[in-house]
């Protein structure tokens, strides 16, 4: 029998297991091994179907299904708890980290530092592209898509436009397949939807106060949910979206810059996407990083929460699965795209391809995220 936690009980095993959260989609074992056999919070097949579930909504999966196990258990507080302790030690530390990015960026060891951390960074986003590919495009159809993607957003196209053509495709390619019926998740309507939608009025009214008073916060609150509402495949995606937006649309720093960011996302735990809070807090400081940071992942937040309810009706739909799996393919090919655009603005030499081959090579073998980081750090302040 599942047993039900107070708030409390649920806060604090997942800001630890936050602190820890390097490696994506590696803590999902962990996760489950806290709620189904440790906590006994969930059953086995209740939070199998909160995977997929949590597969289906855009955004960072990892705080999806940290947000699924607060609404099977509590509701939507649980839900805000988890997401909330999940993400706080990446938010605080990429804060940290970038205040100290704008006071020392430009000393010579950091630059020798990060100049090997972009080299890691295009290693890890080829690997994502390679693995993401992998896993999905198993018939010319899906390639297509992908490299329809891949031209359009290599020729200066907009991503969102890139994945909406390949939803249509979608549609149009699957049209005749047929899709297996789904588990229920049973239950599902035991809480309310109140709290969601009065969380929701009370966004709609900081966004409209922004509108009027606070301009440029209110842009760059828009930006990230944007950015974060087409982020179908998990936190990876998200990147070719919010490289467009910074760097090619709106010229907020630069491409080297941005790959800092994202070096920095590599040292703290958490999501990838906690690259927002870097850029938000090199624009407009410690109000930008924090808008940012909410901004990324409010809208996914509002989706798991919102369609938990009709979960077995919508992933039911012969509709849904086919534009959906013409949008996954989609970011494999902008995954490659913003791949190449990153490797462009790296100066190569025979150290930094040997890193970024070390690099990839070490991620085909599991190693660690985090050792990857800190052994680009050292190779770079001692040969570069």
């Amino acid at each position: 029998m599942e047993k039900i936690p107070t708030i409390r009980e649920l806060f604090w095993p997942f800001l630890k297991m936050g602190m820890v959260a390097f490696g994506g989609p590696a803590m999902m074992a962990q996760i489950r091994k806290m709620v189904v056999t440790k906590k006994e919070w969930l059953g086995e097949a209740s939070f199998r179907d909160g995977v997929a579930l949590c597969q289906m909504v855009p955004g960072a999966t990892m705080m999806q299904i940290a947000a699924y196990v607060g609404l099977r258990t509590q509701g939507i507080r649980g839900a805000i708890t988890c997401y909330t302790a999940f993400g706080l030690p990446a938010f605080l530390l990429m804060m940290i980290l970038s205040a100290l990015y704008v006071r020392t960026h430009a000393l010579p060891a950091v630059v020798s530092a990060f100049s090997g951390l972009q080299v890691v960074v295009v290693a890890i986003v080829a690997h994502a592209a390679f693995t993401f590919g992998k896993s999905l495009l198993k018939d010319w159809k899906g390639v297509l898509i992908a490299l329809t993607a891949a031209v359009m957003f290599g020729f200066g196209y907009h991503p969102i436009g890139a994945i909406l053509i390949a939803g249509l495709c979608g549609l149009g390619f699957y049209y005749q397949e047929q899709f297996s019926a789904v588990a229920s998740l049973g239950g599902q309507n035991s809480y309310s939807l109140r709290p969601l939608f009065v969380t929701l009025l009370v966004a709609v009214a900081i966004l409209f106060l922004l509108f009027f008073f606070q301009r440029h916060y209110f842009d760059l609150a828009i930006l990230m949910a944007k950015v974060d509402l087409f982020a179908f495949g998990g936190g990876n995606s998200s990147l070719p979206l919010m490289f467009n937006e910074v760097v090619t649309v709106r010229a907020w720093m630069d491409g080297l810059t941005f790959l800092d960011g994202i070096a920095l996302g590599q040292v703290t735990p958490g999501p990838i996407v906690i690259t927002a809070t870097f850029v938000g807090y090199l624009k407009y400081g410690l109000i930008g990083g924090i808008i940012a940071t909410i901004s990324i992942f409010f809208p996914s937040f509002l989706m798991i929460a919102g369609m938990l309810p009709y979960y077995d009706r919508l992933r039911s739909s012969p509709w849904f699965n086919r534009a959906l799996r013409g949008i996954l393919y989609s970011f494999v090919g902008l995954l490659t795209s913003v791949t190449i655009r990153f490797a462009l603005n790296v100066s190569w030499d025979a150290v930094r391809v040997l890193l970024a081959g070390g690099a990839l090579a070490g991620l085909f073998f599991n190693v660690r995220l985090i050792y990857l980081v800190i052994t680009g750090i050292a190779v770079s302040m001692l040969l570069l």
